[in-house]
């Protein structure tokens, strides 16, 4: 049995109250399932990565703490953060917007291949963060991670 996840997901669409009128119905209504936004695939995607690195690196990784934020509290001169590390607290701050929107755009081919590339790019933060978390190179934390692409 697994021990609880120690990655704190923003809870941003879940709890959306306007002006005390309780939670928005779905927009597809209310037979089909929840729309997925962006800040939900962003969520879903540092979850499953940080799950993947813990199972690679059990001893280093077992009380670090993956975050999601929008944006940086304070910006650091010319350089906007893309995450931030408390290697104190053993913490990891990902920051959704600087990753998706400053990202150096790719070619795409169409929708399956915009899915897979928005999911290495934040695979790539992540595992970039965790690199320098652990002192170690990102390549070296997963080498046969890309192996077969």
């Amino acid at each position: 049995m697994t021990g609880p996840r120690r990655t704190r997901i923003t809870d941003r669409s879940r709890h959306r109250d306007r002006h005390g009128r309780g939670l928005r119905s779905s927009a597809a209504g209310p037979h089909l399932p929840f729309l997925r936004t962006r800040v939900d695939t962003f969520d879903e995607i540092v979850a499953s990565t940080a799950d993947y690195l813990r199972e690679l690196w059990p001893d280093d990784l077992a009380d670090v703490t993956f975050e999601v934020a929008g944006l940086p509290a304070r910006p650091s001169g010319e350089r906007v953060e893309r995450w931030t590390i408390d290697a104190t607290a053993r913490r990891i701050v990902l920051y959704r917007l600087p990753i998706e929107r400053l990202a150096r755009p790719h070619e795409s081919r169409g929708p399956r291949d915009d899915e897979w590339l928005h999911r290495s790019l934040v695979e790539g933060y992540v595992f970039r963060a965790v690199g320098d978390l652990l002192g170690r190179d990102p390549w070296d934390l997963a080498p046969e991670r890309w192996r077969d692409l």
